[in-house]
This record gives C-alpha cells, sequence and structure tokens, in this order.
C-alpha cells in the first residue's frame, strides 16, 4: 500500500451497467461480478484508487447489493478499515427520500450533505464494467495541469455492439479539450469511447448536482457535461493500456479467456500497482495423480482431478476424475463430477454438473446460474 494521501476522494457506483448482463447480477451488482479467477470487478477499481493514495472512497449503491457488502466488509483487505475516511458503503435507502436512484445525479444528490463536510480538494467517479491496472496519480496531476474544470477517462476502440445503446463517445479537439459528447453512439468504427472516470473539485460537483436538483435534471453526462461543453472547460484523458469491457456474457466470457495470454494478465496486474481483494484463506489447489491441466488460469483451493484445459477457474473448483472440461469459466466452488464433458460453459458459485453430462456450444457459452445442479 502507498503511504502518500492523495487530495482527492473516489466515488464508486457499482450498479451502473447491470442492465448488461442480467444473468450474472440476479443477486449480485456489476461490481460484484467474479473475474479473472479470483477476483470482483470493484477490485481493479477500488485498488487503483488506494494505490494512488485515496483513502476515502464512498461506494453508492443501488440494489443487490448484499454480495457487494459481504465482499467488501470493512475494506480491511484494501487497507480502508479507517476511523477518518475509510470505505463507505451507502444503501439505496439511506435517505428520507425513499426510491431508488436512477442516473447518477439522483444518486449523487442523496449524498451532496456528505460531500460539503469532505476535506479533499477533488472528487474522482468510476463505475465497475471495465477492469484495468488505472493510474488514477497521474490521471489526478493531468486534471491538475490542464487547468480543466471536468477531466474524463476515454479509449479509442469500437463500441461493443452489446453496448450501442448505453454509451457516452466524445470529440476531441488537438489540445484533448471535449467540444461533443454523444449518447448511444451508433457510428462504426473506432470511437472515443468514455470509460466512465471523471474528476472534478469537490465543491464544483456539489455545485454542479445541487443545480441539477433545481432542474429535474438526472445524468451527469448528458444533462450536465454535454449541455455545458461551451461554459466548462471538460477535458479528454486517453488510456491506452490493456482494459477488459464487459458488455454482455459473450464479452465476460471472452475477457475471462483473454487472460489465458500471459502478456495480458501482466498488463492487467502490474507489479507496481497489485490488485488486493477479499481473503479467503484456501488451501493451495491441489493436482491428483493422473489429472491433466493446460493453459490454465486456476485460484487456490481447487481440487483437479480430470482433464482441464483452457480454462478459468475459480476458488475452490472440483474436477473429478474422468470429467473433461474445455474453455469454461466455472466460478467458485463449483464440482464437476465424473464422465462429465464442459465446453464453452460459464458456471456461477456452488454449481453442480452431475456425473456424465455433457454440455457444450460452438461459440456463445452456455450459463448455468447461481446454486443450480445440472
Amino acid at each position: 500500500m502507498v503511504n502518500v494521501n492523495a487530495n482527492a476522494l473516489g466515488i464508486i457506483f457499482p450498479n451502473s451497467y447491470d442492465n448488461l448482463v442480467p444473468e450474472l447480477v440476479q443477486k449480485r451488482t456489476m461490481a460484484s461480478v467474479p473475474f479473472a479467477s479470483r477476483y470482483r470487478m470493484i477490485d481493479f477499481t477500488l485498488s487503483a484508487m488506494v494505490n494512488a493514495g485515496i483513502d476515502n472512497v464512498t461506494v453508492v449503491t443501488r440494489e443487490n447489493y448484499y454480495s457487494l457488502m459481504d465482499h467488501l466488509g470493512s475494506g480491511r483487505e484494501w487497507d480502508l478499515a479507517r476511523k477518518r475516511g475509510g470505505l463507505t458503503i451507502i444503501p439505496p435507502y439511506a435517505q428520507a427520500r425513499n426510491k431508488l436512484y436512477h442516473g447518477r445525479v439522483e444518486a449523487l444528490s442523496g449524498i451532496v450533505g456528505m460531500l460539503e463536510k469532505q476535506k479533499e480538494k477533488y472528487v474522482i467517479i468510476s463505475d465497475c464494467n471495465v477492469a484495468c491496472s488505472f493510474d488514477y496519480a497521474a490521471f489526478i496531476d493531468a486534471h491538475v495541469a490542464s487547468g480543466a474544470d471536468v477531466s474524463m477517462v476515454y479509449e479509442r476502440t469500437v463500441i461493443p455492439e452489446a453496448a450501442k445503446a448505453d454509451n457516452y463517445t466524445l470529440t476531441v479537439d488537438e489540445d484533448g479539450r471535449v467540444t461533443e459528447i454523444l449518447t448511444n453512439d451508433y457510428r462504426n468504427g473506432v470511437q472515443n469511447l468514455s470509460m466512465n472516470i471523471y474528476i472534478m473539485e469537490r465543491e464544483t460537483l456539489v455545485t454542479m448536482v445541487k443545480d441539477a436538483m433545481v432542474r429535474n435534471l438526472v445524468y451527469f453526462e448528458r444533462d450536465i457535461l454535454a449541455r455545458n461543453l461551451q461554459l466548462l472547460h471538460v477535458q479528454g484523458y486517453e488510456y491506452e493500456g490493456y482494459r477488459a469491457r464487459i458488455s454482455d456474457l459473450k464479452s465476460y466470457f471472452d475477457e475471462n479467456m483473454r487472460l489465458l495470454d500471459p502478456a495480458n494478465l501482466a498488463q492487467l496486474f502490474v507489479e507496481k500497482r497489485p490488485v488486493y481483494t477479499k481473503i479467503r484463506d484456501d488451501a493451495p489447489t491441489c493436482y491428483m495423480a493422473g489429472s491433466s491441466v493446460k493453459n490454465s488460469l486456476v485460484a487456490d483451493g481447487c481440487v483437479l482431478e480430470g482433464e482441464v484445459e483452457n480454462c478459468v477457474l475459480f476458488r475452490g473448483v472440483k474436477i473429478a476424475a474422468g470429467a473433461k472440461v474445455k474453455n469454461c469459466v466455472l466460478m467458485q466452488d463449483t464440482v464437476v463430477e465424473a464422465g462429465a464433458e464442459l465446453d464453452h460453459v460459464v458456471t456461477d458459485k456452488n454449481v453442480t454438473i452431475t456425473e456424465g453430462k455433457k454440455l457444450t456450444s460452438d461459440s456463445f457459452p452456455v450459463y448455468v446460474g447461481k446454486g443450480h445442479k445440472v
């Protein structure tokens, strides 16, 4: 952990893109979706903030937040179990206005009083649908140097087909200033796609939110930023590193599979910016005599007796002798019994594939819901 504190606080929205992966978020948020063998999506955002010296982080939940609260706990694993600052989780009914928020402005309006009492100069806002090793310290420095009112992160990429109706794209001039923000961009080809990471002065954000509340505005990007680009200096910050963007079940499967390439794994897990997660204290994985494991990412606590190839296995997965598992993502405590064959399958937590069953697909993954027995 870093010891130098950044003059910034973090706000994380865990539910913003739940609609993209309905299969995975029936009982959890996008932020608590398991990823990369032993992590959750929020681990990458939260760890990156902590690595930059941000020690005051608020998570504003909307629904299905039990799994997220169970994972984060007091924030001890991220060194955020503190008397001042640290990790704060805001449930949806923490305020007197008893309703779920829709846009970012409605969510921020519920904590505007808390924001006014904080001491940090800057606020960083982020979602949890993208996993990357982001350098927030460099982002803060770039924002301060630019003199902008707001800075927002984007990447040069093709818009995922599944996210065509839920995205923001930017037009930037030669100085990096944002001159246009488009909502639901349906253009083909490479675009400046927002990564939904923003920074601004805390007092500026409070003023924006209060003004938006008076005007009954809901969305931060389209109602505040896009409408006021002539008045506000909004600066673009291009991210060029490796990232995993979850936009549907297929992309979730594909992004996990991409991590079987050691080069991609090294770019996501950068040594100087470690990724922290909840500790489970499992025993090391046991590779039994006769087992065969090739090109796979395997977490601790697994017991492998059968054949495993091109797979991402989470903690506590058990593959019985005679079972064949290929091109699969198996979440925590999945059990594959003897003689079963799996190919292109995603199992949620605590799934059992019984003896002799065969689940295969050529391209789009087969999904087995949490706790199911097939």
